[in-house]
C-alpha cells in the first residue's frame, strides 16, 4: 500500500482563507488515476482549518478552546473534503471518506479501525481521511495533524511507501538559493513557518518524516504542483524532491 499525505498548501492557498486550489486537486486526481497500486490519502486543512484554528488560537495540545472555534473547524474541514471528494468522483476514482473520528480514540489510534484502512484500500476504494479537531475528553479538544495521521498509519500499517506532496520541490540546505536535499539523514535544515500554520508546518513534516524512516519506511518528499513526480515516486524512476531513507 502507498501512503500519500496531500498537503493543505498544496490544495488551499494558505495566503488566502478558505480557498482551495481545484485546478491543483484535479490534477493531483488524474495523476492519481495512473497509479496501479492500493493507495490511501491523508490532506491538511491549509486555509480552511488552518484558518479557524488561528482565529480561535486552537493547536495539537490538548486544551479546553473554545467550542465554537471546535464546530467551526470541523465544519471547515468537512467542506475542504467534500471538494476534494468530488474531485476525484469527476476523475474516476473511488474515494471512501474516513474522518479521523473513525479510528482515532481522543489522541490515539484505534489499532482494529486503522487496519481496516488497508483492507478498504486493498478491495479499489480510496480511502481519504484529513486533518482534524477532535474531542479528548474532559471537555478537551485538540487538533490532528494530518503529518501525524501520516505517521499513526505508518506504524500500524507499515505502508510500502510514503509520500508527503508540498508546496516545494522537497528539503532545503539553503532557503535562499533553494539548494536540494537529495537524502536527508538525520539532520534538520533551517526552516522558516507560514505564520497561520498552526500543526508545525514544514518542521512538523520532517519530524514526522523522520519518525516513519526510522521505522523502516522510505519517505518522499516531492512538489504537489507537479503531480506527475507522485507517479516518478512510486514507480521508482527519477525526479526532484527529498528522500528520507527507511533505516
Amino acid at each position: 500500500m502507498i501512503l500519500i499525505k496531500l498537503g493543505g498548501s498544496i490544495i488551499t492557498n494558505k495566503e488566502k482563507p478558505l480557498s482551495a486550489r481545484r485546478k491543483t486537486i484535479d490534477s493531483l486526481a488524474k495523476s492519481l488515476k495512473k497509479i496501479n497500486e492500493s493507495i490511501a490519502i491523508v490532506h491538511g486543512g491549509g486555509s480552511y482549518g488552518h484558518y479557524w484554528s488561528v482565529k480561535y488560537d486552537m493547536h495539537t495540545k490538548e486544551r479546553k478552546y473554545d467550542l465554537r472555534g471546535v464546530s467551526i473547524v470541523k465544519n471547515s474541514m468537512i467542506e475542504l473534503n467534500k471538494i476534494i471528494l468530488d474531485s476525484f468522483l469527476k476523475n474516476k476514482l473511488n474515494p471512501y471518506c474516513l474522518p479521523p473520528t473513525d479510528f482515532m480514540t481522543g489522541n490515539k489510534p484505534i489499532t482494529k479501525k486503522v487496519k481496516e484502512v488497508e483492507k478498504i484500500s486493498k478491495s479499489g476504494l480510496i480511502p481519504v481521511t484529513f486533518g482534524d479537531a477532535l474531542w479528548y475528553g474532559q471537555n478537551k479538544t485538540f487538533i490532528l495533524s494530518g503529518d501525524k495521521i501520516m505517521t499513526h498509519f505508518a506504524k500500524i500499517l507499515k505502508p510500502k511507501l510514503c509520500i508527503f506532496a508540498l508546496n516545494e520541490d522537497g528539503v532545503y540546505s539553503d532557503l535562499k538559493s533553494k539548494k536540494l536535499i537529495y537524502e536527508l539523514k538525520g539532520e534538520l535544515p533551517l526552516i522558516s513557518e507560514n505564520k497561520m500554520d498552526v500543526t508545525g508546518g514544514m518542521t512538523r513534516k520532517i519530524e514526522e518524516a523522520s519518525k516513519i524512516s526510522r521505522m523502516g519506511m522510505n519517505v518522499f518528499f516531492v512538489n504537489g504542483n507537479k503531480p506527475e513526480r507522485i507517479v516518478k515516486a512510486i514507480k521508482n524512476r527519477k525526479f526532484e524532491g527529498t528522500l528520507f531513507r527507511g533505516k
